[in-house]
């Protein structure tokens, strides 16, 4: 009886690192990205545009604060600012609601949104630690037709931010 627990003991102890290799990995809870309208990285996740790593780890797009690129200059994501993927751009109209979806609460300095190679709007949220989604009205002003929004999520106490591009149609 002794030595059929033993086996077992030992089966058990030779398979498990092999079904905790093989098991899918999760996404990590951590940071933040838009879900609406639908951001690169959401494309990427829901799977409307076929790419690598990020589809895990939409979430991950981190930087040094001051970035203009959509990766937030992570070299691992830098799919995120080839303008021709073939992006999904959404029509959306003078004002609209972008949402974040956050999976870790981050004390937040300011969101800053830029489009036509300009800031449109930015939101001080003077170190505050937001919930779990945060909506900004941004207005376009006098924007209008396809646009590539890069929207800047800083962090207040630490030197880095998150980064999204958004492809939107202003009407």
């Amino acid at each position: 009886m002794k030595s059929k627990k033993m086996l077992a003991v030992a089966i058990g102890a030779g398979i498990a690192p092999l079904l905790a290799v093989s098991l899918p990995a999760g996404s990590a809870s951590a940071h933040g990205y838009i879900s609406s309208p639908p951001s690169r990285q959401a494309q990427y996740a829901s799977g409307v545009v076929s790419c690598g790593a990020i589809k895990y780890e939409p979430q991950s797009v981190e930087g040094p604060k001051g970035l203009t690129s959509c990766s937030g200059g992570n070299a691992a994501f830098a799919e995120l600012n080839n303008d021709g993927k073939g992006w999904k751009v959404t029509p959306v109209s003078r004002t609209t609601s972008f949402n974040w979806r956050l999976t870790a609460r981050h004390a937040t300095s300011t969101w800053q949104y830029y489009a036509g190679g300009r800031k449109i709007a930015e939101f001080n949220d003077g170190g505050a630690r937001p919930g779990e989604t945060v909506t900004h009205q941004v207005n376009f002003g006098s924007l209008s037709g396809k646009q590539k929004v890069l929207a800047v999520w800083n962090i207040a106490d630490t030197p880095n931010a998150f980064y999204a591009c958004v492809d939107v149609n202003v009407s």
